[in-house]
């Protein structure tokens, strides 16, 4: 499994290499031992232009993800964001049209997870890690916004990722 990680958000500090290991649990707990995945994270105004232009909300957000596979066919596919089909600006992975196992980004507010770490006392790494599996789960076609059942699915499944998460963390020190 390969993980492109870039950050464009310099006053905010985090633990870049806790988060890979994160993002390589994850994988491993949905089955995707060979996937690559792009991680992005950014600051507020790059957040609100991407949601304005994939999902048609001008407002930031914490996480988004863009799927490079259609998850029910297990084929590759452009990004849909939550909103109607659009063409994919690929942003971490420029030869991904070349890679058939890029599962996808997943791009992350910096300064909107560190607000919602405070609101619920928890780190910013862990926040972060919550933010990761959310995104990850949208990749692999979990989708909270379809109805009440499933977003009971993508929150326990959510859930059991981060408990595993956890566990590893403590193991590592």
């Amino acid at each position: 499994m390969l993980i492109h990680m870039r950050s464009q958000v310099r006053r905010i500090t985090y633990d870049q290499a806790r988060l890979e290991r994160s993002a390589r649990e994850i994988l491993a707990d949905v089955g995707e031992t060979s996937a690559e995945l792009g991680i992005l994270f950014v600051g507020d105004q790059r957040m609100r232009g991407l949601n304005r232009r994939y999902r048609g909300k001008d407002r930031t957000t914490d996480v988004l993800a863009f799927a490079m596979r259609d998850v029910h066919a297990g084929k590759r596919r452009g990004a849909r964001g939550k909103g109607p089909r659009v063409k994919r600006k690929i942003l971490l992975s420029p030869a991904a049209h070349l890679m058939p196992d890029m599962l996808g980004d997943v791009v992350i507010s910096i300064p909107t997870a560190w607000r919602q770490a405070k609101e619920a006392r928890r780190s910013l790494d862990e926040e972060l890690a919550c933010l990761l599996v959310h995104g990850i789960l949208h990749l692999c076609g979990y989708d909270h916004e379809r109805g009440e059942k499933e977003a009971r699915r993508m929150h326990r499944r959510e859930g059991m990722i981060l408990r595993s998460i956890a566990r590893l963390m403590n193991r590592a020190g």
